[in-house]
């Protein structure tokens, strides 16, 4: 079930003695957890009525201990156990017995096993044991309007107001959404912080926005490829050094070049193919935000410019693969190439 689903089921107090929260979002696993805990918890009690286990160090008999303990004037004793691959990892915490105990919990307890940055895989035995008893929780990335409506509560809560358009923006304009970067609702909201330090009138502006916020490398291949698409050398080589000096890889880089060469080579033979546009990005795989840049630039350039920009770019990788050359000097010679059309 999704979490918004376990959250209902909270609210009318019609929960299971035990769930696997899993998924790409720890933000909002422990927002569920301070759920749970608020529900069933007095803060003034907390120390009797709820434990945190640490799965790379705790056993089985950890486990039990906490969880036979009854609660103290609560309704429920809440046990959670973090950490949970390295638990089940070990054979004594993976036994017929763990099981069978995890059967036969009382309705005194909340037993959440939390499974940090997504590290469970869905072939484990304990995985497979709780799908069964249709008590795993999915906490995946938000998207479309529940993110935005995130956004919203974070400056609302820092009596902070912000347009739907800006919230657009910003969302755009952070790696949130990006295949390419791993980023959760703890970077953006890192992201937010700043922002909402730096506004001084109480609305958050997509100038506030533009200036506060790091450019994702994503946007900043962009950014280079529009320079060396106006042949533009001095803006390519300066947007080339900002990455540079914001401790990107050169390799990394090199790699989100060659991904949007491809990608815009892709769009032109598919369109040249006659693919709808809707067809296309789907082929793709990429979100809109991406696609929509991608098409753009794409435009811009015949399908042999590209062809011979990718073998340039594919020279350079074997070279840095192949000696020991200064990769710096030899991203910025093929910028300037690029630039200047020297194919």
């Amino acid at each position: 079930m999704i979490y918004k689903e376990f959250l209902k089921l909270l609210k009318k107090d019609d929960i299971d003695s035990t769930y696997l929260l899993i998924g790409d979002e720890d933000y909002l696993k422990d927002e569920c957890v301070g759920v749970i805990k608020k529900k069933y918890v007095d803060e003034s009690l907390e120390t009797l009525n709820y434990t945190v286990l640490d799965g790379k160090i705790s056993t089985f008999d950890d486990l039990i201990n906490s969880c036979e303990t009854l609660p103290f004037m609560s309704p429920k004793k809440v046990v959670v156990l973090k950490s949970i691959s390295q638990f089940f990892d070990k054979e004594e915490n993976n036994s017929k017995d763990v099981y069978n105990y995890l059967e036969n919990l009382g309705t005194h307890l909340c037993l959440i096993l939390f499974d940090e940055n997504n590290e469970l895989k869905k072939t484990s035995k304990i995985y497979k044991y709780y799908k069964k008893i249709n008590s795993v929780v999915e906490f995946d990335k938000l998207k479309g309007k529940d993110l935005a409506q995130w956004v919203e509560r974070i400056a609302k809560v820092n009596n902070t107001n912000i347009s739907y358009s800006n919230i657009n923006y910003l969302i755009e304009h952070s790696s949130y959404l990006s295949k390419n970067v791993h980023t959760t609702l703890y970077d953006l909201e890192n992201e937010l912080k700043k922002i909402l330090s730096y506004v001084k009138d109480g609305e958050i502006t997509k100038e506030d926005i533009d200036i506060v916020m790091v450019k994702t490398l994503d946007n900043n291949i962009f950014d280079l490829l529009s320079s060396i698409n106006k042949g533009d050398v001095d803006s390519a080589l300066k947007i080339f050094n900002e990455i540079y000096l914001s401790n990107e890889p050169i390799p990394k880089i090199l790699f989100m070049f060659t991904r949007q060469i491809r990608l815009m080579l892709s769009y032109n033979l598919y369109r040249e193919k006659g693919y709808t546009e809707g067809e296309i990005v789907e082929k793709l795989g990429i979100k809109s935000y991406e696609y929509s840049k991608i098409s753009a630039q794409a435009k811009m350039y015949p399908i042999k410019e590209l062809e011979d920009y990718l073998n340039l770019i594919l020279s350079i990788d074997r070279k840095f693969k192949t000696t020991s050359s200064d990769q710096k000097i030899e991203m910025e010679i093929l910028i300037i190439k690029l630039t200047k059309k020297l194919l």
